[in-house]
């Protein structure tokens, strides 16, 4: 069974497609116009070994802001609508990633209920032409749209490119767990029978 998404969204704000292929080879083609969102999401796509395409028109000439958070919101729906009944799935993953300098810990749980937990901060105000108090915005609407419980946390860092790819690669790898199908289970992981 294939596990893949594609959600549209369209606002006033923003115009989003996006496909998810939960189990892809990396492979990623983005045009978001913010072109270090972009380099993230090709690093989240390859490091999870999930197949995205994502095209974004947003009102930039206003700032980021609407871009990032309505990127987050639809990437969240669409590992929602990929992961589908959950029924196999290792449900929990977590990682602790090094890059140079930084050190992030991400833990995920596709338990249906969204919390978010961000333990981090940056030196700088942008990287590239990304705001970087946008990050915090970008996995929150992840977490709350997908009904993910998700912790972040920066163990290390002094150069904020680094410590944001960290973040993004790590979120990938404990995600790419999470939705790893397990032979031993025939339901969900789950006391409840349901996720």
């Amino acid at each position: 069974m294939e596990r893949t998404a594609k959600i549209e969204r369209k606002t006033t704000e923003t115009s989003i497609t996006m496909e998810l292929g939960l189990d892809g080879s990396g492979k990623a083609l983005t045009d978001t116009g913010i072109g270090f969102m972009d380099h993230m999401l090709e690093g989240f796509a390859k490091h999870g070994f999930f197949d995205l395409r994502c095209n974004v028109q947003g009102d930039l000439q206003v700032d980021g802001h609407h871009t990032v958070e309505d990127m987050g919101i639809v990437l969240g729906q669409a590992i929602k609508e990929a992961a589908g009944d959950k029924k196999g799935i290792k449900r929990y993953g977590f990682f602790i990633l090094p890059m140079d300098d930084a050190l992030a810990l991400c833990a995920v749980d596709l338990c249906g209920r969204p919390y978010f937990d961000f333990d981090g901060s940056f030196h700088t105000e942008r990287v590239g032409d990304l705001d970087t108090a946008l990050i915090r915005e970008f996995f929150y609407a992840i977490s709350y749209s997908a009904g993910m419980n998700l912790h972040i946390k920066m163990l290390a860092g002094h150069n904020d490119h680094h410590m944001i790819e960290a973040i993004f690669k790590a979120f990938a790898k404990a995600l790419d767990l999470a939705v790893a199908i397990d032979d031993r289970m025939s339901g969900v992981l789950s006391t409840k029978g349901k996720l």
